[in-house]
């Protein structure tokens, strides 16, 4: 077992030191001890999500696609314009999970939607 903090990205229990920063061997995440220790005291674990326009998200608000989207394995593309209901929010690189009428579950990237 390690005597330096878990990695804040993937959890791993294997990070090492290299010079100032502290490094994670399985996400390659890198990050300053005096960051860790200025993270645990805020104690903040609330999740920002900004909109195209940096109006912040969140659950249940409304969006708006800015921009024709293709989709993976399907023909159609989601048009802009399309309005979606009843967002959540994830902390992922497509931190949007909703549904969509007429393509079901997706996920989607804030920089794409604008609030409702």
């Amino acid at each position: 077992m390690s005597e330096f903090p878990p990695c804040p990205k993937c959890k791993s229990p294997f990070s090492y030191q290299m010079g100032h920063l502290l490094n994670c061997p399985e996400c390659g995440h890198e990050w300053s001890a005096e960051a860790e220790v200025a993270e645990e005291k805020s104690n903040d674990d609330t999740l920002v999500v900004k909109d195209s326009n940096g109006a912040i998200l969140q659950n249940g608000d409304a969006v708006v696609i800015i921009k024709d989207l293709p989709v993976k394995g399907s023909s159609k593309n989601i048009k802009a314009g399309t309005k979606v209901k009843n967002i959540k929010l994830v902390d992922s690189d497509h931190n949007i999970d909703c549904k969509i009428e007429g393509f079901g579950a997706m996920a989607l990237k804030s920089i794409y939607v604008k609030k409702a």
